[in-house]
């Protein structure tokens, strides 16, 4: 992702705010768990006919072109039963799809619905029909748990870039040139209005549905139209905006009010949220957007090669107080997005805090009081797409011993402490003689040194304190020997990175000064590193699972051993008593 432009990012929360979908325009769709910031499954190779399951097929994915998205939430009353919402999608092929996605299925799909493709898909609250848009100017209901179509309107002759549907389903509005109201059972338009020089982009509802609110591909606003049923075209209120909108929402206050205030949100397409707050038509029309973004620095853009995170989805939730709103925003990187609820007050900007951290994490940082085996699965992995940046985990090999059949491991005494019963791999390859000794002061050169105590196991406050007392010329030495000890991997990093970067923190400028190519030979060993980690965790689960069969097999082969013993001195014993059995039962003369 090499811009911060999102227009071509489709995105949508699922009704319960639970799950969160988006596509890259790749042909995948991701599906991830807001509550636990995890990707949860991913769509592809949905081919042309219909498909019973659509988990687990990796081989490659069909490029679908998919141009609009929407989660559906069907009835109340089957809310906690399978298939309570639906995925629905839109192609430029024309095709209209409906994913389940609790069950992973492709529940329906309408083949070339739209001729020319589907442009804009939408739905009341209750869901029970879908209507869709597309490049033939019609607009097509669709039954939800079916796929059926069952009606069709000719709403325009040109193409349709956008749809809304009111929250009670009986108005639909259409976008080609003029946006247009209709009655969604008769068909009757009901109203139109004029004002937008290019193609609507987005469009949505008022709650109460009193108004709709639109926004065109060039423009820099948000118009919002008052449905009356008059013959005016124009729009009651434009909302400023620095870019032009690809997200709109609204809440009201109030419903049943003549004077019900409304709320506004938008995202424009670089990625700023927008929120408006007015207690009547009026004061929305004068008051100023509160803004939400990401920060970012150049730190950020060159380690994510361009990529800017911002915001890209939000769902405005409830109206708690006048000009305050919550709100629950997907933000930061595309791949990799974070999920909160935010309290917005009209008229503060908001900067969200992005984080960078790795997403290989453990799930608890506390270890006590929890049994070994438990701990073992607490890893939160994602894709592939998702582990750059990541924070990878020393690789642990855990002691074969079987804690169920009631034996203990050697050398653990409490199996609430984890590292009792727990190996590093390193450490016990080392403990066979495989590797060298990891004394830092051992590898190093007395001369390099100069008095210095090297302690691998050295907290890193006192390696701070250590770095930041030497001598420039004294630590760029140092930092030498540690890129030479490193390059010829006598030594492991994690003994060896700490030292470094404290070097590089306290005597950048020496440093740079000194021997510019020391920095660059640098960065190309920490960069061939890079490529071998995949191959070392397998060659590292290789590794633990034949220790571990070598151990079972010798515990094994031990009380077998054992075992004969015991059953040849029972043997025996048993020999000796029926000989001297015999000596005593025989007749005494």
């Amino acid at each position: 992702m090499g811009s911060s432009n999102i227009r071509d990012v489709l995105t949508s929360f699922s009704p319960s705010l639970d799950l969160f979908a988006i596509t890259l325009g790749d042909g995948r769709i991701k599906i991830w768990d807001t509550g636990k910031g995890q990707l949860q499954t991913e769509f592809a190779d949905i081919s042309s006919t219909e498909t019973t399951s659509i988990f687990g097929n990796r081989e490659g994915h069909l490029s679908m072109d998919y141009t609009c998205m929407k989660w559906l939430s069907l009835e109340r009353k089957k809310k906690r039963k399978l298939g309570s919402s639906l995925l629905v999608l839109g192609t430029g092929g024309g095709d209209v799809l409906a994913l389940d996605v609790s069950a992973g299925q492709l529940k329906w799909r309408v083949n070339n619905c739209h001729p020319g493709g589907v442009t804009a898909v939408s739905f009341s609250v209750h869901g029970s029909h879908i209507y869709t848009a597309g490049a033939d100017g019609m607009v097509c209901e669709i039954d939800s748990m079916s796929g059926n179509v069952l009606n069709k309107l000719t709403a325009s002759s040109r193409v349709i870039s956008s749809l809304a549907v009111s929250p009670d389903g009986k108005m639909i509005a259409t976008a080609a040139g003029q946006v247009k109201i209709f009655n969604s059972s008769n068909q009757k338009k009901l109203q139109k209005f004029s004002g937008h020089p290019g193609a609507v982009r987005c469009m949505v509802f008022s709650e109460d549905g009193r108004y709709v609110l639109s926004s065109s591909l060039v423009e820099r606003y948000v118009a919002v139209w008052k449905i009356d049923g008059s013959k005016k075209k124009s729009s009651s209120v434009f909302l400023a905006m620095d870019h032009p909108a690809v997200f709109l929402d609204s809440r009201c206050t109030s419903s049943g009010d003549a004077d019900a205030g409304l709320s506004v949100l938008a995202i424009s397409e670089i990625g700023i949220c927008y929120f408006w707050h007015g207690k009547t038509i009026d004061e929305l029309r004068n008051s100023k957007p509160t803004k939400i973004s990401v920060p970012c620095d150049g730190g950020v853009l060159k380690k994510h090669k361009g990529a800017v995170p911002n915001v890209f989805a939000a769902k405005l939730q409830n109206i708690s107080e006048p000009a305050c709103g919550h709100m629950y925003l997907a933000f930061g990187l595309l791949i990799k997005p974070t999920f909160e609820k935010v309290l917005v007050h009209s008229g503060t900007d908001i900067e969200l805090n992005f984080s960078e951290d790795g997403i290989l994490r453990p799930i608890s940082q506390s270890h006590i009081y929890e049994r070994a085996s438990e701990t073992r699965s607490k890893v939160t992995a994602l894709d592939r797409t998702n582990t750059e940046g990541a924070l990878l985990p020393v690789p642990k090999i855990f002691d074969p011993v079987d804690n169920k059949s009631g034996t203990k491991p050697s050398g653990g005494t409490d199996e609430g402490e984890l590292d009792s019963v727990t190996l590093c791999m390193e450490d016990q390859l080392r403990s066979l003689g495989i590797l060298g000794s990891n004394d830092l002061s051992t590898t190093l050169d007395s001369e390099i040194l100069d008095g210095i105590k090297l302690d691998s196991s050295m907290p890193h406050k006192k390696v701070k304190a250590t770095v930041s007392s030497m001598e420039p010329n004294d630590a760029f030495n140092l930092l030498k020997g540690l890129v030479d000890v490193w390059e010829s991997r006598s030594q492991s990093a994690k003994h060896v990175l700490p030292w470094i970067c404290c070097i590089l923190v306290y005597h950048s400028d020496y440093v740079k000064s000194q021997e510019p190519k020391l920095l660059d030979s640098l960065y190309k060993v920490a960069k061939s590193k890079v490529p071998a980690m995949n191959s070392l965790f397998q060659l590292s689960g290789r590794l633990q699972l034949v220790s571990a069969q070598i151990d079972k097999a010798t515990n094994n082969r031990r009380q077998v051993l054992e075992r004969d013993v015991q059953e040849d001195e029972s043997e025996d014993e048993d020999v000796d008593e029926v000989l001297y059995g015999v000596d005593e039962d025989s007749p005494t003369e």
